[in-house]
């Protein structure tokens, strides 16, 4: 059987709006992922309700978010809500062209403030019986809640993933100081794909002027074939987040 490569992108959409929040720009992220063709999407900070939208943008989707941007070519996919207010919900969500074999939302909040969820699914690989476990992660913003939610990775992932099935990692991990190397790569063994190409990890925040590496995809188990940042024009006129692609190989 000839190795089969999975193409990933992760991607923070700041719900749908432009940095500011001066304009609704979902139809444009729609098409410029349809552009780049992954056969996954992480996504973070994707809306799965908000009724005041409703009335104040003409173009706002009559589905929720992340069955509007999968469309005709994401066929499947899971959203975990790990943000809940009055006007609706936000969360992560994966789009895939493989079936899930299963997915779970697991709640890693360390604040009644700042609600946090990590999401993990398995797919499977039409005609070879090769599963991959992907899970889309949006970590905290302090350092001592973020400790907390790797902890909480580390232990999913050693109860719920065997260390014979690949897996891949993928979204915000609001870790601009790097100090989530020793959960990740000393504890379970991921590689991180841009960092593993380039040398280090690749700065996606702010999107106009990139300064901070944010948003990271991790590895175990696959063949890294390349990663890369999707910088420029539309996207540094799209989220304050720039996107992340990695391309893999299934040995």
């Amino acid at each position: 059987m000839p190795n089969i490569s999975i193409k990933v992108l992760t991607y923070n959409i700041h719900k749908g709006f432009s940095i500011g929040n001066r304009r609704f720009i979902l139809h444009e992220i729609k098409d410029s992922l349809r552009h780049v063709d992954a056969d996954a999407v992480f996504l973070q900070e994707i809306l799965g309700e908000r009724t005041i939208s409703h009335n104040r943008f003409d173009d706002w989707p009559n589905n929720r978010q992340f069955e509007f941007l999968a469309d005709q070519v994401w066929h499947h996919h899971a959203y975990g809500k790990n943000a809940i207010y009055k006007s609706g919900h936000h969360g992560n969500a994966i789009l895939s062209k493989y079936p899930f074999v299963n997915w779970e939302n697991i709640d890693v909040s360390y604040m009644k403030t700042a609600s946090r969820s990590l999401l993990h699914g398995t797919i499977e690989i039409p005609d070879t019986g090769k599963k991959i476990h992907i899970i889309c992660v949006h970590l905290g913003l302090f350092e001592r809640e973020r400790e907390k939610q790797l902890g909480t990775l580390s232990k999913r992932i050693n109860s719920h993933v065997p260390s014979d099935e690949p897996l891949i990692i993928a979204g915000d991990f609001n870790d601009w100081r790097g100090n989530a190397e020793r959960h990740l790569h000393d504890d379970l063994g991921v590689e991180e794909a841009y960092k593993n190409i380039h040398g280090s990890y690749a700065r996606t925040f702010p999107a106009k002027l990139p300064l901070l590496s944010m948003d990271r995809i991790y590895s175990r188990g696959l063949d890294i074939v390349d990663c890369h940042r999707l910088h420029g024009k539309p996207w540094s006129q799209l989220s304050d987040h720039t996107p992340l692609l990695a391309e893999f190989r299934i040995p």
